[in-house]
């Protein structure tokens, strides 16, 4: 007669035990009840945040002057920088370039460090005014 080691015995138990935990494991489904209003807020938000994009963001304005100048400068900034859009604006008397929409001042700083490599003179940060 052959004598079973305790180890064996043990290991052939725990893989029977384990084994049959797998086979009656447990399936279950979780159900998630919301209130409506939840909903109609993230809707909300996600309106207010497309419509007021630009009204609490920094830009960086990079030339102040005649329009051609300004379309130059603007054509200039686009070929030398792709990662932040530019616009033309007229504010009376004078055509501006504006650059970026950044949600922080900390943002606009980085991008100014590196717009001023190329455009030192006059290159600064403000925040648009609201439209009434």
């Amino acid at each position: 007669m052959k004598i079973i080691s305790t180890k064996k015995i043990s290991l052939f138990i725990l893989l029977t035990a384990g084994f049959y935990s797998f086979s009656n494991a447990q399936e279950g489904s979780v159900k998630i009840s919301q209130n409506e209003e939840i909903t109609s807020l993230l809707e909300l938000k996600k309106q207010i945040n497309t419509e007021d994009k630009d009204s609490d963001r920094y830009k960086i304005q990079i030339f102040s002057g005649s329009r051609e100048r300004a379309e130059s400068m603007e054509n200039s900034f686009d070929s030398s920088f792709n990662s932040w859009p530019s616009s033309l604006v007229y504010e009376t008397p004078n055509y501006k370039v504006w650059v970026g929409s950044f949600r922080t001042r900390l943002e606009a700083d980085r991008a100014l460090m590196k717009i001023k490599k190329k455009f030192p003179t006059g290159s600064f940060i403000f925040k648009p005014k609201k439209k009434d």
